[in-house]
């Protein structure tokens, strides 16, 4: 028996309040901002720890070839045969041409621009076993001594984990896009130190806006990186940057006039690399062997002047620190420029921030050594405009002004010289942006025949193919049709257009009333015309695996409001006709979906 004394209801309480408690925990998991500080945190982690073994693994490569891990290249590799500085450039671009070749799909290096590509028009989504191989083959290309970035790989890396953790948590479309986020930023944190910037970058480049759902979860993951990267590395900037100050603000014009230097040789670095990679893809031969040619030429050139091999870091501090001559810093300056130029025209894998730092001291430290020996009074020294230059062609090369002003904003934690900076990126962004097209990712993706200007449109009309949407119910008429049946027939036809067919099977060309001219209504030319006298004969056509974009392009291009589908190029094989109402249609369609996607916290997969 139970208590008679005891109240049932007081009996009721404790359970009541545990199951308020487990109703309240269960509103809390669900709730998406603390689902997406969970994942910031876990692909911050994730990221972080990717970063660190990427880094950890060129250093691999590189004691295996050059026999050092030091980021302190040029002092170490001075000391090294000549044989050794040829032969391993010339390996690992070998072994990189082979990589890109056999496996990778378009046989092509991956990198930032692949992120945004993602972000705007797939969905957030990366393949995995493409991520891996692309960090692979930029972890051999850095570790063999290209002239190229460890920054944009591991950005992409970061990138790969979060969608492929997405893809397993069946997250929504607009997650998926905020762990890109956090991937990007955690392994910008890492690699600088710097969590502020990276959170930036995120928004900047790779994400496109600040909204708050999105700002919370990528600065929860930036943190989580720099946290686990200073865990393992320390507490230590990624250069060793002099205490500089501004002498006088009366010096901000020759910043400005700084700025416009960085832009001209960004906006040339830009365009080289586009005409490099264009005649690359010319030159005769296997692919795979271009990065090869390209690492001999880049031996050679480092047994003299080791300071072109690898990222570039000790030189960039030497630069900072104003060690080189006028004449080096110009030579060094022409010979890296040069150097990235070739390797990433030939086809190594890696990014362009490093190079973009190297080059950007080097000019700075130069213009500094020239201004201060025109006007000493009051000039701040070499070294203040060494990194002002830094800023200012990584911000313009980049197109990311204000994850680079807050880098060289966190590296130095100066406020004063933080202003001489904004002033150098901004004129260098601004002149970039008008010369070369915005930024050099851009460009990548403009040369792929990608735009990003209308990112989620087309993203939306790429992710339909032309046969979901296709009419098959067109009025095809053989190329020796006399003119009377053909008026017959377009007075039938709903859409005002008929489809010529020859003999076999093939598109021909197509009719309409405006085709037939004064046949239209003049009877005479009757006995002397057929449908083959009077038809288009080159017609604008789409193949049945094309896209919504491709025939959206097509549509608009052409002027028309239908054109005819074939089963392929070659054969022509007439198959339906694609109306532009159908094409407007099927985007509203797949906009109202998204929509609605986003208005889910968590797709059920």
């Amino acid at each position: 028996m139970g208590n008679p004394y005891q109240n049932p209801k007081s009996m009721a309480k404790p359970a009541q309040h545990f199951h308020d408690v487990l109703s309240f925990l269960n509103t809390f998991v669900r709730n998406r901002q603390f689902v997406l500080f969970g994942l910031g945190i876990a692909i911050g982690a994730v990221a972080a720890g990717a970063a660190i073994a990427f880094r950890d693994l060129i250093g691999l490569i590189q004691f295996v070839g050059f026999g050092f891990s030091s980021e302190r290249m040029y002092t170490q590799a001075a000391q090294l045969p000549w044989w050794q500085i040829l032969l391993v450039p010339t390996l690992g671009g070998l072994m990189v041409g082979l990589l890109i070749h056999f496996y990778m799909p378009d046989r092509r290096p991956r990198g930032v621009p692949d992120v945004m590509e993602a972000t705007a028009l797939h969905g957030g989504r990366l393949n995995f076993r493409t991520g891996m191989v692309a960090a692979l083959a930029s972890m051999v290309s850095i570790g063999s001594g290209a002239s190229v970035g460890r920054e944009g790989p591991v950005v992409h890396l970061g990138a790969t984990l979060s969608a492929w953790i997405a893809r397993r948590l069946h997250l929504s479309r607009q997650l998926r896009l905020t762990l890109l986020g956090c991937g990007a930023a955690s392994a910008i944190a890492a690699s600088f130190n710097t969590p502020i910037a990276g959170v930036f970058f995120a928004l900047e480049v790779v994400v496109g806006h600040y909204a708050l759902s999105s700002f919370a979860p990528i600065v929860i993951a930036s943190v989580t990186g720099t946290i686990i990267s200073r865990l393992y590395y320390g507490n230590f900037p990624a250069f060793t940057i002099p205490n500089q100050t501004i002498a006088s603000f009366l010096e901000l014009p020759a910043f400005a006039l700084l700025g416009v230097v960085a832009a001209i040789i960004a906006t040339a670095f830009i365009k080289a690399t586009m005409a490099a990679q264009n005649q690359a893809a010319q030159l005769p031969g296997p692919v795979w062997i271009r990065p090869a040619m390209a690492g001999l030429i880049l031996g050679g050139v480092g047994i003299a002047f080791p300071h072109v091999l690898g990222v570039g870091y000790e030189t960039t501090d030497a630069a900072l620190s104003v060690k080189f001559s006028l004449a080096m810093m110009i030579g060094l300056l022409i010979l890296k420029w040069a150097m990235t130029v070739l390797c990433l025209g030939a086809g190594f894998s890696g990014g362009v921030f490093s190079p973009s730092l190297v080059m950007g001291a080097l000019a700075g430290g130069a213009f500094g050594i020239i201004a201060t020996a025109a006007f000493p009074e009051l000039s701040s020294g070499p070294g203040t405009y060494a990194i002002v230059g830094m800023g200012a062609l990584a911000g313009a090369v980049l197109g990311a002004p204000i994850s680079t002003i807050l880098i060289i904003f966190e590296l130095t934690s100066n406020f004063t010289l933080t202003i001489a900076v904004m002033v150098g990126v901004v004129v260098a962004s601004v002149i970039t942006e008008q010369a070369a097209g915005h930024s050099f990712f851009t460009q990548q993706l403009k040369r792929r025949g990608i735009s990003l200007d209308s990112g989620r449109e087309t993203g939306l009309l790429r992710s339909r193919r032309v046969d979901e949407i296709m009419r098959d119910d067109y009025d095809g008429v053989p190329e020796d049709m006399s003119l009377p049946q053909l008026r017959a027939r377009l007075q039938k036809v709903s859409y005002g257009e008929l489809f010529m067919i020859n003999a076999d099977g093939a598109l021909s060309g197509t009719i309409t009333l405006a085709d037939l001219s004064e046949a239209a209504f003049e009877t005479s030319y009757d006995a002397h015309l057929k449908a083959v006298d009077v038809a288009r004969a080159n017609p604008p056509v789409l193949p049945i695996s094309a896209n919504l974009e491709e025939a959206r392009r097509l549509l608009d291009d052409a002027q028309e409001n239908q054109i005819a589908v074939v089963e392929d190029m070659e054969s022509m094989t007439l198959v339906g006709f694609l109306r532009e109402r159908d094409v407007m249609a099927a985007y509203n369609q797949a906009m109202e979906a998204a929509r609605a996607e986003e208005r889910g916290e968590v797709s059920s997969g």
